[in-house]
């Protein structure tokens, strides 16, 4: 049975790849973008198995408009991916007020909008698969990316309890964590906040420690995304990447370590309950 996708951030990246991947099926799609004009080519190839539709995701009003107008389109609504983000670079002392609140309006709310206004839908259909693109900056941290994390943290923490939520009306949700792809998430797309010299040395040694390969292929992720989609009990989590699960459990087994380390400490901060 063909499936009706929702898909934010199509113009590029993993969204234009899913995209295509699920029309090439014989899937529907309704394609957002901040400029609709870039969805032409999809329209050119697939003809009426694409809505193209204009949408900046901070808007919420906006995402409510656009998701009623593909639901009233193609009368329900299957997938559900939050693409729609960017990153944003700069270490905490760099980063202005406002590069840090519009990093957060879009990585964060706009994913909160558009979740917000497909459940209804889903939970009435009893069915339904949200796809929120994480990272594994979702996992973990590293330097001069601190606001991106900020949001993809809380991107995966709102999922989480939107999961257990929805779980009961037949409604999945999958927070995908990718590597490094190249999606132009660090090209044209990306903010920069204004350095200060002081930062230079470390950043300049970040980047001498990139190794060639790091960089993952986004085509190759089309096959991934739809076995997710077709899977009776799809995961909560999915990495998608070479070498990120040791990475991972790098990550867990050093918070895992502090956690036991400082035990004592923590049972002592509860105190006794009526002394």
């Amino acid at each position: 049975m063909s499936k009706v996708w929702f898909i934010t951030g199509t113009s590029r990246g993993f969204g234009r790849e899913w995209a295509e991947a699920a029309l090439e099926r014989g899937d529907s799609v309704a394609a957002t973008a901040r400029d609709a004009t870039s969805l032409k080519p999809l329209v050119d190839a697939y003809g009426e198995k694409v809505l193209p539709l204009t949408l900046d995701v901070t808007d919420k009003s906006a995402v409510d408009a656009v998701v009623a107008r593909a639901h009233a389109h193609f009368g329900r609504l299957d997938v559900v991916v939050n693409n729609a983000g960017y990153g944003l670079f700069g270490t905490i002392e760099e980063v202005s007020e406002e590069q840090a609140r519009a990093q957060i309006e879009t990585n964060l709310f706009g994913a909160l909008w558009v979740t917000k206004a497909v459940v209804p839908i889903m939970r009435e259909q009893g069915s339904g698969h949200i796809i929120q693109v994480s990272s594994i900056g979702g996992i973990t941290a590293f330097a001069n990316v601190g606001l991106y994390h900020a949001s993809k943290w809380g991107l995966e923490g709102f999922s989480q309890a939107l999961s257990l939520e929805v779980e009961p009306f037949g409604v999945h949700v999958t927070v995908v964590e990718p590597t490094g792809y190249s999606t132009d998430w660090a090209g044209s797309s990306a903010v920069h906040a204004d350095p200060i010299p002081v930062y230079d040395e470390a950043r300049a040694a970040r980047a001498a420690r990139t190794q060639p390969g790091m960089i993952g292929d986004p085509k190759a992720t089309r096959e991934a995304i739809l076995d997710i989609v077709d899977a009776e009990q799809p995961p909560l989590r999915v990495l998608f990447g070479k070498g990120l699960l040791a990475r991972v459990q790098e990550e867990y087994g050093k918070r895992l370590a502090t956690w036991e380390q400082w035990n004592d400490l923590s049972e002592r901060a509860h105190g006794t309950p009526g002394a």
